[in-house]
Formats: structure tokens, sequence, C-alpha cells
């Protein structure tokens, strides 16, 4: 083995060009591994908020839940929009009581104020955070891009429950209220927008239940 490097590194020394191809191909490869991590990087951090509910991530769920427990969660709505984003986006529900385990149905709503028809992505995400393990969607406008006509009006249904297992959690006994928020970005942030280091651009915020932000059912 040593005769071998030795006679490689003789043989570098005689022929410059050779060292530099060496280099060369050792910079493609490094550069290869960076790039194949940055592309998975997005997908696997929204894999793992999935799993755990990290950052008040939402769960998906394919059914709803047979049971219905006798306790009280007050959903609230909360709609953001990216300031590159020439849209009007707000709920179009006021906040919603129910019981855990029993199935909701609210709706957003999208004005495209632009001149030309625009597409978006929406992130979203509970708080407080802890029960993002708990709040499944059974239908989420979600992660697909929208594509929205100038002046069209779009409403976007959200299909959810709480999961019984909230009430077996101690930390989530105090737990009276939850608020849904989505956030719309131009199609051309949606990987920025849902990778771990990017930075939060501004917003817009239209919340239900809160203020003079309060937009009730049928405004």
């Amino acid at each position: 083995m040593t005769d071998k490097t030795t006679i490689s590194a003789k043989n570098d020394k005689q022929d410059p060009s050779r060292a530099n191809q060496r280099l060369a191909y050792g910079l493609v490869i490094f550069v290869g591994c960076m790039v194949g991590m940055a592309y998975a990087s997005v997908p696997l951090y929204q894999l793992f908020c999935q799993v755990t509910g990290y950052g008040g991530t939402t769960q998906e769920a394919d059914a709803a839940p047979v049971d219905i427990i006798d306790r009280n969660v007050t959903v609230r709505f909360d709609a953001n929009v990216s300031g590159d984003l020439n849209w009007r986006f707000k709920p179009s529900d006021a906040p919603i009581t129910l019981k855990v385990g029993e199935t909701g149905q609210a709706s957003y709503q999208v004005v495209n104020l632009g001149a030309s028809p625009s597409t978006g992505t929406a992130t979203f995400n509970v708080t407080p955070q802890a029960a993002g393990i708990y709040f499944n969607k059974l239908e989420c406008f979600c992660f697909t891009e929208q594509t929205v006509k100038s002046g069209e009006t779009v409403d976007m249904p959200v299909i959810f429950f709480v999961d019984p297992d909230i009430d077996k959690d101690p930390n989530m006994a105090s737990i009276k209220t939850i608020t849904l928020s989505y956030t719309f970005f131009p199609k051309k942030e949606e990987e920025e927008a849902a990778s771990f280091d990017a930075p939060q651009p501004e917003t817009i915020s239209t919340v239900t239940g809160v203020g003079p932000k309060s937009v009730s059912a049928g405004s």
C-alpha cells in the first residue's frame, strides 16, 4: 500500500495535470454530495415534523376516530400571505367549538388581486405547538400548488379533528383553544418556506376571533 502511494505521489509530481485531475474529481464528488443533501433536507424535515408534530406541524388521517369524548376544544383560524404574493387570504369561518374526536369543517378564501394568474403554496401549523401531534386533517389544501386567475375568488376547505389521545396527555390537560394557521407563499418560495432555516418573509395576517382582525362567517 505504501509503495503504491509513493509511486502515485511521484507520478503526480512528474505530471501536475494528473494531480489537478484528482483534485477536480474530488471537488465534483463533494459538490454533488452537498447538492443531494440540500435537495433531501426539505422533504426529510417535512417528514420529521409530520411524524413528531414538531413546530406545531399537524397530522394527516384517512378516517375520523370512532370515539368522541366529552371535552370541548375551540379551534380558531389564522390566515397569512407573503408580501410577494398579491392575494387576499382570510378564514371564512368564525372559531368552531367541537368535542374531541368530532369532525369539524372550515373554509379559507383566496382572492387574486393581481393583474395576472399566480400560483401559491400554503404551509401550516397549529398553536400551541405541542398540540400539533393531536390535530389531524382529513382534507387540506396545504403543500398543494394553488393557481388563481386574476380577480378570481377560490374557497378552500379543510376538514379536521382533534385526536382523543390528547385527553391521555397530562401536558395537554389545560388546552382549550387551538389555532390553525396557514401561510401562502409564491410558488418560487415553496422550498425556502418549508426549510428549517428559511427566514420568515413579511406577511399579512387575518385571524378569526382576535380583536379588530376578527372575521365572521359570511363576511
